[in-house]
């Protein structure tokens, strides 16, 4: 059992699972957030847990699908001790197929996804009637089905994270002094902090924004069609995203471009029309320059740490990320694979 102190400065989902970790390990933690738990991207409403196709394999692939086979245990120890539900489900996902080119690429991938998923998830192609009433449109009358893919609510398992913290004795707090290691997973703003006075930016922030409607579609798969996630929850409510914008005067300010998401889900998804949106949301995601998580040692700072840039994949990658910065932070064992070192995006 580790006896380590820990500072963990940023109570978005990185710095939760690594606290949530640590603590299980025996550390002594503090969770420091000025603005309080998922005050920032973290606190969004779409919540998919999407893996790369099944091709081109490299090193953060591999990393990914580590971390979404670890999930369900993951969570489920989460609410077990904490009492509160992260709205987890392995409940996979449905993509419509535009094309003949797209279908034999699509058919080419159930080979693929055998050779590197073996017998963990399943990647298949399905005529359109065989996935049943919720299903998109398919230009080609074929769909992709994957068994891989899972969906939360970010909001609420970020809020099982702190239950459970909290019954383990570590509250989130607005300050504290910093003991033992520090671990820096403070979003965008973090790594603008962090790219002052280098040459180059390490890392920027993406905005995005995505709409919440209110439709029941049970435990089903969700969509992604375009670039665009269709994700039912557990709630009763189905959420829509996302933006990505490069440039941006407000960060949590919604436009035009949410009631584009929705008109383009309900072109996709015709059951969705004339379901109630309840909710737009806004934020920021923070991007590493190298695209993949940004984890190691401070370059600037002896005993501090960083973890960050989750972007897209922030909830799908946070069950692994917490294993590997735990141990770093408790053990000073360097499990990070190479494309996701600090080094990499300075």
């Amino acid at each position: 059992m580790a006896s380590s102190d820990i500072t963990v400065r940023g109570a978005g989902i990185f710095g939760l699972s690594i606290a949530w970790v640590c603590a299980r390990a025996g550390a002594t933690v503090t969770v420091v957030d000025p603005y309080g738990p998922a005050a920032g991207s973290s606190g969004g409403i779409v919540g998919a847990l999407a893996p790369h196709v099944p091709e081109n394999w490299n090193a953060k692939k591999a990393f990914q699908l580590d971390s979404l086979l670890m999930a369900g245990d993951f969570w489920a120890e989460v609410e077990a001790v904490g009492g509160v539900s992260p709205d987890y489900s392995r409940s996979g996902r449905l993509q419509p197929i535009a094309d003949d080119a797209g279908l034999e690429l699509a058919r080419a991938r159930v080979l693929t996804a055998q050779d590197l998923w073996g017998d963990a998830a399943v990647w298949e192609v399905l005529p359109e009637g065989a996935a049943g009433p919720w299903a998109p449109v398919t230009p080609s009358g074929w769909l992709i089905r994957d068994t891989l893919t899972a969906r939360m609510s970010p909001r609420r398992a970020c809020a099982a994270l702190v239950a459970a913290l909290s019954a383990m004795g570590v509250e989130v707090v607005p300050e504290a002094e910093d003991r033992g290691a520090v671990l820096w997973a403070t979003g965008w703003r973090g790594l603008e902090e962090l790219s002052q006075g280098r040459s180059r930016m390490v890392g920027t922030g993406i905005k995005g924004q995505s709409a919440l409607m209110r439709h029941d579609a049970g435990d089903v798969a969700q969509v992604f069609a375009g670039g665009l996630h269709i994700v039912p929850h557990g709630d009763g409510t189905v959420a829509i995203g996302s933006t990505s914008e490069r440039e941006f005067d407000e960060p949590t300010s919604c436009d035009a471009q949410c009631d584009e998401l929705v008109a383009r889900a309900r072109e996709v998804m015709p059951v969705l029309h004339g379901a109630e949106v309840i909710e737009h949301w806004a934020g920021v995601r923070p991007r590493a320059r190298s695209r993949a998580p940004m984890l190691g040692a401070h370059p600037d700072r002896a005993g501090h740490f960083i973890a960050n840039g989750g972007f897209k994949i922030g909830f799908g990658m946070a069950p692994k990320v917490a294993h590997v910065m735990a141990a770093l932070l408790l053990e000073g064992r360097d499990e990070i694979p190479e494309g996701f070192r600090v080094e990499d995006s300075l």
